[in-house]
């Protein structure tokens, strides 16, 4: 499997979901983005999950070229939501770095999350504000397919759009989520050579609702299993994704970087 070759230029392509806020790339931000930009990873999405995650990914987006930042609560954090947060979020929303709100849903899967109750509540009240600033959300899942989407169908997320990111359903779970109008991103579990329901749902994707992501620190693709990851690796989920999908790498880059502006309503 080519994943890069020096000799030629690949297509640019974009990361929409990636933690750059996160603490683990926080003693040298500038050298992540600057690596992910030689191998021609020239944009992308550092999403918020948290008070600190949000205030950093805007942050990040003001210093470099090419990063966008997205606000909101991570269900695991919705303990820790307050009114008063809704207000910064408000403020947040109108920064023109910011193009979207999440990552937001239900995580039903750690026993120590919040009760389904409270993520419910604060999921409702994220999505409400993506209605209010017409922003699409990023959604996470976990063990809560069912939950997500019929919260995401009472909303008519199809107003103001969306993504699953990280998804690993399956592809009658994903039709489902495509039907509300939701665009499906697949990160480095995609590449996993045991996920083969993964493999099976990325078959049923239309292209053009097709997103690609490192969601770093975390889920490193094959063959960098085990490390950091980190935004330039997102070229080995579009190199083995387009392996999967008969495709050539250049062209599924240039795919979901089309789509990624499509639905970010970002323009080049």
């Amino acid at each position: 499997m080519a994943i890069y070759d020096p000799t030629k230029r690949p297509a640019d392509s974009f990361d929409t979901h990636t933690h750059l806020n996160d603490e683990a790339f926080w003693h040298d931000v500038a050298a992540y983005w600057a690596r992910a930009r030689e191998y021609r990873v020239v944009e992308m999405n550092v999403v918020g999950y948290d008070t600190i995650g949000n205030q950093r990914a805007i942050e990040i987006a003001h210093e470099f070229e090419g990063v966008n930042a997205i606000v909101g609560w991570q269900p695991g954090e919705s303990g820790d939501f307050k009114p008063e947060d809704i207000a910064t979020l408000r403020e947040q929303l109108a920064d023109p770095a910011v193009v979207g709100v999440g990552e937001m849903g239900l995580d039903y899967y750690w026993e120590e999350n919040p009760t389904p109750d409270v993520q419910k509540a604060v999921f409702k009240q994220q999505l409400d504000l993506a209605r209010e600033f017409h922003k699409p959300v990023t959604i996470h899942t976990r063990e809560a397919m069912a939950d997500t989407y019929d919260v995401l169908k009472d909303a008519n997320v199809a107003e103001f759009g969306g993504v699953m990111h990280s998804f690993t359903g399956t592809a009658d779970e994903a039709k489902q989520f495509l039907d509300l109008g939701m665009y499906i991103s697949f990160s480095g579990i995609a590449t996993f050579k045991n996920a083969k329901d993964v493999h099976e749902t990325l078959q049923s994707v239309p292209l053009d609702r097709l997103l690609v992501e490192t969601d770093a620190p975390y889920l490193a693709p094959t063959p960098m299993r085990g490390k950091q990851n980190e935004p330039m690796f997102v070229r080995y989920t579009i190199a083995n994704i387009a392996e999967q999908l008969g495709m050539s790498y250049n062209d599924l880059a240039a795919i979901t970087t089309e789509n990624a502006h499509r639905l970010w309503h970002l323009d080049k």
